[in-house]
This record gives C-alpha cells, sequence and structure tokens, in this order.
C-alpha cells in the first residue's frame, strides 16, 4: 500500500508512545539545569515563531542575537524588536515558574495573578514604544480590556468586555482540571486544544491573547510533564483553521496540529538531550545535518546502521551506533589484488 500522510489516530498513539517513552524510559523533561542549550533553542524558535504568527518579520538570527546578546541587528521597526524582546522576557518567565515553582502539584495548573503576569511581561517592553491605539490606562499591560471585540473570521465573538473577570474564572476552574480530563478517553492533544481555544474566546486583553495563549498552554505542558509546542509560521493558515473549528467544537484539526508540535519538540530537542549515546531513541531522535530520517531508517533496514524494529514497527538505534555508522560509512573492503 503507498504511503501517505498518517492518519489523525496515528498521530495521537505515536505521541502516546513518545511521551511514555520519555517518562518511562529516559526520566522526563531536562531542567534548565541539566540541559540550558535546549530549553535555549526552544525558547529562541519559540519566540520567533509565535510573534512571527502575528504578523512580526525578525528572521530567527535577528531573534537569536536580540534575546542572546541584547543587539538589535537589521533595519525593522523598533516595535517589532520589542514584540520579540517582551516575548522572550516571557516565555523565558514561563519555564522558570513551570520548572521551579515549589508545590504547585496539587494546586492549580495556572493561576490568574500568572496570567496576568505573562501578559505584562509580554507587552510592556512593545507598549513603551507603540501602545494600542485604543486602550485606555486602564487597559495597560497585565489589564483586563474595556472595549468589545469584533467577531473573528468564522463568526466567533468574545463575550463583552463587562464578561471578561467572570468567564476567565469559569476558564481556570475547567483549565484547572485539565490533569483530570486527561484520564478520560478524550486524547490528550483534543484535551489541550479544547483549553488553548477556550482561552482564546475569552480574549481577556486588548492585544496580545494569542501570544499569551500560546505561553499558558506551554506553562501547563510543562507543568504536566510534556514538552512545550511551537507552531511555525508557516502553519499559519491549518493553526486559524484549526481554531475556527474548534469554535464550533471540533477539536481534531488543532489536536493533531498540536500533536505534531510535541512530536517535533521531543525529537528535535528533548530526546536527543536526555537519551545519553548508549541509550536506545528513535530514529527521528538521531537526525543531523549529515543524515535525515530516510537516510538512518535505509541504513537500519539494509543493516548498516546497528539499529532495532521494536513490536510498534519503529526503529530505534544509539547516538554511538549512528557515530560508529558515520566513521564506516563508505568504506569498502576490496578482494585482495583489487585496483
Amino acid at each position: 500500500m503507498a504511503r501517505g500522510r498518517p492518519s489523525r489516530a496515528a498521530v495521537y498513539a505515536r505521541l502516546d508512545a513518545a511521551l511514555d517513552e520519555l517518562n518511562s524510559r529516559l526520566g522526563g523533561l531536562p531542567s534548565p539545569e541539566e540541559a540550558n542549550f535546549v530549553w535555549r533553542d526552544i525558547w529562541y524558535l519559540e519566540a520567533h515563531h509565535s510573534t512571527a504568527l502575528e504578523g512580526n518579520t525578525l528572521v530567527i538570527r535577528e531573534v537569536e542575537l536580540l534575546l542572546e546578546r541584547g543587539r538589535a541587528v537589521g533595519a525593522k521597526p523598533l516595535k517589532e524588536y520589542m514584540e520579540v524582546k517582551g516575548y522572550g522576557d516571557a516565555a523565558q518567565w514561563v519555564y522558570g515558574q513551570a520548572h521551579h515553582r515549589d508545590g504547585w502539584r496539587g494546586r492549580d495548573l495556572v493561576t490568574l495573578a500568572e496570567i496576568r503576569q505573562i501578559h505584562r511581561t509580554l507587552m510592556e517592553p512593545v507598549w513603551q514604544v507603540a501602545p494600542h491605539p485604543e486602550a485606555s490606562p486602564r487597559e495597560a499591560p497585565g489589564h483586563f480590556r474595556e472595549h468589545d471585540i469584533h467577531p473573528f473570521d468564522g463568526g466567533m465573538t468574545p463575550p463583552s468586555w463587562a464578561l471578561v473577570p467572570a468567564k476567565l474564572q469559569d476558564w481556570l476552574d475547567d483549565a484547572n482540571r485539565t490533569a483530570d480530563k486527561l484520564r478520560s478517553n478524550v486524547p490528550l492533544a483534543e484535551v489541550l486544544a479544547q483549553v488553548h481555544n477556550d482561552f482564546e474566546c475569552v480574549h481577556p486583553f486588548i492585544d496580545g491573547n494569542g501570544r499569551v495563549g500560546r505561553l499558558i498552554l506551554n506553562l501547563m505542558l510543562v507543568r504536566l510533564g510534556y514538552p512545550p509546542v511551537i507552531i511555525l509560521k508557516k502553519q499559519r493558515e491549518a493553526y486559524l483553521s484549526g481554531m475556527q473549528r474548534a469554535d464550533t467544537g471540533d477539536y481534531g484539526l488543532l489536536g493533531e496540529l498540536l500533536a505534531r508540535a510535541m512530536i517535533d519538540n521531543l525529537n528535535r530537542f528533548i530526546l536527543p538531550s536526555v537519551a545519553g549515546p548508549a541509550r536506545l531513541v528513535p530514529l527521528a531522535a538521531l537526525v543531523s545535518p549529515d543524515f535525515s530520517l530516510a537516510a538512518l531508517r535505509q541504513a537500519a533496514q539494509r543493516g548498516r546502521l546497528e539499529a532495532y524494529r521494536g513490536s510498534d514497527g519503529h526503529w530505534r538505534s544509539t547516538r554511538k551506533a549512528v557515530e560508529e555508522y558515520s566513521r564506516t560509512k563508505g568504506r569498502r573492503t576490496r578482494p585482495d589484488g583489487a585496483r
């Protein structure tokens, strides 16, 4: 049968297996102290793509220099640098909270104070150079909107501003039941899709709701022991379509996008960090500039790369085996006397 795009059910099953491998066999997410470079790379990439989804035009190298060294290179509007600076600061705060908040287990997964802090940290840098033109002083960063929002594409209308505090409290009550929902038969990714979309439907702030919503989702994910998600700028149309479908109660499209994003982060950043050189990991976690996934799979199938095919049909190998394969690749033993 011809290969095609995996079904949604197959993507969900792949995510479940990858998370089980991470938590049961590899000891879970690394802390920032254990793998600072991993979280730094996620931080850069997230700040780039999450702001790009909202129209920011800084390229990844400009983002890295801005966040790492505080250097604004290029000739972009100051507002764009401040958007990235604010997002970087907010993401750094989120990951610090997610890893080091003492005693959060058994308490709320996310709090109102944290939501307001995320918005304040995210928006204050850009607000200093380009405040929202319609905002009153009471709608500054960290404060709820006092304007009604026009209907979104697709027809969903956020609640009247006077209802925001009550609606956000309803959302918090539901979001803090996420761990209980994960014990149901609803796929993990679709539970997360509902939580994320419901926040965006409240739209509590006059600006920055999409970025805040994605940061809150990652705060919750890391606290639950899951990798954060990065929705790429090239996925913008699929993301918006998924949100529109979710507005009607269909969380499948958005859930699949989130599942794929978690798998990508696991394979690109997390698994290579937590697995030692002799630890078996999926081939996707061993991809490098030298070897694509297809090349590793072909080498495994031909017996040139030491690898093992599990009962789930997926190949696994080790960094050590790939290094050995790299050293011996291309060598050929010739018969005596061959020219």
